[in-house]
């Protein structure tokens, strides 16, 4: 069974920076394309990024393109979601997601097994 932890999460200012890390056990990571959705309170979950299973190919919503960028290290089974110029907007849970194949998508449905998620607070 796979498992998924975030880690990373917490209180920044306006304009200031997080990493999100999410550390995968129990299966294939290296076949696998993963993804980070986040979820704002009273709001559906929202696709924000995701990662080919090599790395070689990423989407990234519109609304963070240019201040937030997905990573993987597949040796270390981990993949990563650097958030710069975060604004009160991005506050939000933020939960890493993973498919059993090598495709990244931005679909929710696609995705077959989810972390606990990490809580993101960007203030004014």
């Amino acid at each position: 069974q796979v498992q998924l932890v975030e880690s990373g999460g917490g209180t920044v200012q306006a304009g200031g920076s997080l990493r999100l890390s999410c550390a995968a056990s129990g299966g294939s990571f290296r076949t696998v394309a993963m993804g980070w959705f986040r979820q704002a309170a009273g709001e559906n979950r929202e696709f924000v990024a995701a990662i080919s299973s090599d790395g070689g190919r990423t989407h990234v919503v519109d609304s963070v393109k240019g201040r937030f960028a997905i990573s993987r290290d597949n040796a270390k089974h981990t993949v990563f979601l650097q958030m710069n110029s975060l604004k009160p907007d991005d506050t939000a849970v933020y939960y890493c997601a993973g498919r059993f194949t090598p495709v990244a998508t931005r679909v929710f449905d696609d995705y077959d097994y989810w972390g606990q998620g990490t809580q993101v607070t960007v203030s004014s």
